[in-house]
């Protein structure tokens, strides 16, 4: 029988290892939360005790037992137009700066972190086609992440209960998804206009692949964040956009208290992060 007795020196150890690890950071407040989820994979693993499910978790060479753990701890819960301003924004305000300045042909491009269960990117996406006309002259490639790989893979089947989808206009949810049984089924169309990806916010070689953006949401993630991953992030977000991209984020969420590399920008809709078009 297992010994899956975690006590707080265990929770010390395995808080600062996650936090290197994710960027993530538990406060004392959340000990009932991850010891929980802890002793739920002691046990999956076979492990006898929490001693030696760290040991799997630190050293394991395929970082397998890491994923899962991670993919336990990360809280996904959102739903269709949820901040649906923030949409409104995107498609009234920004595309259009974007698109007047685009000195190219190439697409407008979108990266969405988290991806959660893949209501947000599907949101932008549905948005786009209902009511930006600039799509008939211009493609845009979303790109939607999350460390999550098992919530991912939901995103990717895109199947919705009637909670999730109980924002969109009617005609909106008889035009875009089929019932499916109890939930709902959105269109393949849809489905394949969203590409989504495994990435870890916190590791640079997950990152460095994602550049030349020219919007980034990334809704009330940073909040699970403390001070020096929110400013790596946000180094990480500079790095990923064009000069003049966006940021958007959650409405509890500030960048100018986070880094000072972006300009506040105030339209009707929202207040939005810029990079700026000329180097600091």
């Amino acid at each position: 029988m297992a010994d899956i007795s975690i006590s707080e020196e265990d929770f010390q150890k395995f808080r600062e290892f996650f936090y290197r690890k994710t960027g993530i950071q538990f406060d004392g407040t959340k000990r009932y939360f991850v010891d929980k989820r802890l002793a739920e994979r002691i046990e999956a693993t076979v492990s006898d005790s929490f001693r030696s499910y760290f040991t799997l978790l630190r050293f394991q060479a395929s970082g397998e037992e890491l994923q899962q753990l991670t993919n336990l701890m990360t809280v996904n819960e959102t739903y269709f137009f949820r901040e649906d301003y923030q949409f409104k924004c995107l498609v009234d305000s920004i595309l259009p700066e974007i698109t007047a300045r685009k000195q190219d042909s190439g697409p407008i491009r979108i990266w969405v972190i988290p991806s959660s269960s893949g209501e947000e990117p599907y949101s932008i996406a549905i948005y786009l086609l209902e009511y930006w006309a600039g799509l008939n002259d211009w493609d845009v490639e979303i790109v939607s992440s999350d460390i999550d790989t098992r919530i991912l893979a939901l995103a990717r089947q895109g199947i919705y209960s009637q909670r999730a989808v109980q924002q969109l206009p009617g005609r909106i949810l008889q035009k875009h998804f089929a019932r499916s049984g109890e939930n709902y089924q959105i269109s393949d169309e849809l489905r394949s206009a969203v590409e989504f990806t495994r990435v870890n916010l916190s590791d640079r070689a997950d990152t460095r692949p994602y550049r030349n953006f020219d919007v980034v949401f990334c809704r009330n993630l940073l909040i699970y964040f403390d001070d020096v991953s929110r400013k790596s992030a946000a180094e990480t977000f500079y790095d990923a956009l064009n000069p003049g991209g966006f940021i958007l984020l959650g409405h509890s969420e500030s960048m100018s208290r986070i880094s000072s590399l972006y300009k506040v920008r105030k339209f009707p809709e929202a207040i939005v992060y810029q990079k700026p078009l000329e180097p600091r």
